[in-house]
């Protein structure tokens, strides 16, 4: 069984101007990119080389935006993190993204 490239959990997942959920999840395996809620329902899922994403200036520290299957969603991951590396796991998610073939913004 292949190893998850990526997860993140307590993640705030919106839909721009709509919370879909405070503390959900976004793993990145067998080539996937997946978004969950808390109890692990599934929001949206596309294969990696179809995601597009980035940290445009607007969206904030510790925060990407992604784009899949048209929809764009704001990400903000290490919400309980309060220290200087604040965001470090969007860091990782981004070039997670970037060595399995997604595009960057």
């Amino acid at each position: 069984m292949p190893e998850t490239e990526f997860s993140a959990t307590g993640v705030r997942i919106e839909r721009w101007a709509r919370s879909l959920t405070r503390a959900g999840q976004v793993i990145v395996k067998d080539g996937r990119l997946a978004l969950l809620t808390s109890n692990g329902r599934e929001i949206d899922s596309a294969p990696v080389v179809s995601v597009s994403a980035g940290r445009p200036w607007f969206a904030g520290a510790g925060a990407a935006v992604a784009r899949l299957n048209g929809t764009r969603y704001r990400l903000t991951m290490g919400q309980r993190n309060r220290g200087p590396d604040r965001g470090g796991p969007t860091r990782r998610f981004l070039e997670t993204l970037r060595s399995a073939g997604g595009r960057m913004t």
